[in-house]
C-alpha cells in the first residue's frame, strides 16, 4: 500500500513539545535532534511528563546552531546545539548511559520553571533539575527481542528511533471520543515523528516496512513493536492538565495481544536504510504488509 507523509515532528527535549518541520534529516537515531537533550533530576534520573506534566508546556524551536527554549512565565533560553559541559552518567528507563550537562543556567531555567505551581502535577516539585545531552559516542540500542536481531541505536527516546501513526488513527479516535461526549483531541497527545495519510485506521500495526526512493539513496524503516501507551495522551499539551478520556477510550479498543494485552497506539519503527537521507512532508511511501 502507498502512504503519504503527512507530518514530521522532532521532539528535541525528551517529554517537552514537538516542533513541526517540513523536512529532517534521517539518521540511524531517528530523525536529526530527536530526543537529543532530557531533564533529569539531582540524582541524574530522567524526568518527564508522567512526573512533571509541565514539561508539556515547554516549547523548543531549532535554529540554525541554536536550541531556544521558551515556557510561560519564563525568559527564553538559548542554547548552542554544539555546546556542553561536563560529563556525566543518567539514567533513562533501565540503560545507564554518558551524557553532558549543560551547566547551570539551564539547570536552573528548568528548576525554576518545574518549581511553579500547577494543578495537574502529580507532586508538587522533583527538586534541583539538568538540561543533558545525550553523547553521541554512545550506542544504546533498541530491544533486539523486537528489531529481530538488528542493531538500531536511539538516543533519549524511549526505546526506538521513530514512532509512526496515521491518521486515520486519530481521526478514528476522535470519533469514539464525540460519540462518548468528550472532546476530540490533536495529535501532539501521541508524540509521533511520522504521521502518515492515505491509510485506513490501524493499517500501520499491519506494516511490516516502509520504503522510500530518493535521489540521495533509498530508505527502509523496519516498523518492529506496537508502542504501549502510559498516562501522557491524557495530558492537554496546550494546558499541562489531565484528563482520563483519552485513556479510557483506548483501554476500550486497543488492548495488543502481542504485548500481553496492553493498550496501544502507533508503530515505533527503526532505521535499515536511509541514514543521511531527507525525507520531508508529502512524500510518498512504500508500505509493505506483514503476513506473518
Amino acid at each position: 500500500m502507498t502512504a503519504r507523509i503527512e507530518q514530521l515532528l522532532i521532539y528535541p527535549v525528551k517529554s517537552c513539545a514537538g516542533v513541526a518541520v517540513p523536512e529532517a534529516l534521517l539518521t540511524e537515531t531517528g530523525l536529526d535532534l530527536d530526543r537529543a537533550w532530557m531533564v533529569v533530576d539531582a540524582e541524574g534520573e530522567f524526568v518527564t511528563q508522567r512526573e512533571m506534566p509541565r514539561l508539556a508546556l515547554v516549547q523548543p524551536q531549532l535554529k540554525t546552531d541554536h536550541l531556544v527554549l521558551r515556557a510561560p512565565g519564563m525568559l527564553a533560553l538559548h542554547i548552542a546545539i554544539d555546546r556542553v559541559e561536563q560529563p556525566l552518567t543518567v539514567r533513562v528507563w533501565d540503560d545507564i548511559v554518558p551524557a553532558y550537562d549543560l551547566g547551570a543556567l539551564a539547570g536552573q531555567w528548568i528548576t525554576d520553571f518545574l518549581a511553579q505551581p500547577h494543578t495537574g502535577d502529580a507532586r508538587p516539585s522533583v527538586g534541583p533539575c539538568r538540561l543533558v545531552r545525550f553523547d553521541p559516542e554512545h550506542r544504546r540500542l533498541s530491544s533486539l527481542k523486537w528489531t529481530g536481531g538488528l542493531e538500531a541505536p536511539n538516543q533519549f527516546s524511549d526505546g526506538y528511533p521513530l514512532l509512526v501513526l496515521s491518521q486515520a488513527s486519530l481521526d478514528g479516535l476522535n470519533q469514539r471520543l464525540l460519540s462518548a461526549g468528550e472532546a476530540p483531541v490533536a495529535m501532539a497527545r501521541f508524540r509521533p515523528n511520522i504521521v502518515l495519510s492515505g491509510l485506513q485506521a490501524h493499517d500501520e500495526d499491519r506494516l511490516s516496512w516502509l520504503s522510500l526512493a530518493t535521489a540521495s539513496g533509498p530508505v527502509r524503516l523496519k516498523l518492529v513493536k506496537p508502542c504501549p501507551r502510559c498516562p501522557i495522551p491524557n495530558i492537554d499539551p496546550t494546558t499541562a492538565l489531565s484528563h482520563p478520556a483519552v485513556g479510557d477510550a483506548l483501554h476500550a479498543y486497543r488492548p495488543d495481544a502481542r504485548l500481553g494485552g496492553a493498550v496501544t497506539f502507533g508503530m515505533n519503527a527503526i532505521v535499515c536504510e536511509g541514514d543521511g537521507v531527507s525525507l520531508s512532508v508529502g512524500q510518498s511511501l512504500l508500505g509493505e504488509l506483514d503476513f506473518g
